[in-house]
């Protein structure tokens, strides 16, 4: 069980260099626009972006590390989520090295070049790490609902509550990305959301393995009684 006392302590890690946003909030004029996105403060030659950066990086990596050390099982059942929760912190450590060449949300000219492809390559690579890893942990979150349904313990109403709260926030996004408006005040959901499923996939109960044998375990089972001389 230490193992697992081991990656709560790296998952708590990750949430806490994950929301590194949080400190922007009480540092004036860091972020110069509400219509922004956090992400656009990584950008190269803005004020602390190497620490912002490094912050994402380090979140991936210890959200790995958790997720390796915790494993794909709880109560004995393979969780489906598990992949796609190891895969947003491998993106999201990509990202956090591969930042934005420029502030995407904060400037008109930058959007225009981003969409005529006259970015650096390591712009891109943020693009497409940021969008899977929502992409990701949607779809853990889904996926973790749908294991958990009927199952009325914590973590089971945790993961319906976020998925609620994704359906109600994904069109608010989209009614920025629309507008170019607002994102300072939209984004900050999806964190949240984002690192509540962290911690609930890390901490829900381990449980033990002999609950759900084995494939192999079955398979010598019915073996065994079919070879067993009746009474």
């Amino acid at each position: 069980m230490a193992r697992v006392t081991v990656a709560k302590v790296l998952a708590v890690g990750a949430v806490a260099a994950y929301n590194w946003w949080v400190v922007v909030l009480f540092v004036p004029g860091l972020m110069p626009s509400i219509n922004g996105f956090f992400s656009d403060l990584e950008a190269t030659g803005r004020p602390h972006a190497d620490l912002m950066s490094d912050a994402d990086m380090l979140a991936g990596v210890l959200l790995l590390a958790a997720l390796l050390l915790r494993g794909p099982f709880s109560r004995g059942v393979a969780r489906r989520e598990w992949a796609w929760m190891v895969t947003f912190a491998v993106v999201g450590a990509v990202g956090g090295r591969f930042p934005y060449a420029c502030s995407e949300g904060l400037s008109a000219t930058c959007r225009q070049m981003e969409w005529h492809l006259q970015l650096p390559v390591h712009h891109y690579v943020h693009v497409v790490s940021g969008i899977t890893e929502f992409v990701t942990l949607t779809v853990a979150t889904v996926l973790a609902t749908r294991r958990t349904r009927g199952m009325g313990s914590p973590a089971a109403r945790v993961y319906d509550g976020l998925v609620k709260v994704l359906v109600v926030a994904y069109p608010l996004l989209g009614l920025v990305y629309l507008t170019d408006r607002l994102g300072t005040l939209v984004e900050p959901i999806f964190f949240v959301v984002f690192s509540v499923m962290m911690l609930t996939e890390v901490f829900e109960a381990v449980g033990h393995p002999s609950v759900a044998p084995t494939w192999a375990e079955q398979v010598s089972a019915r073996t065994t009684d079919a070879t067993s001389p009746s009474s």
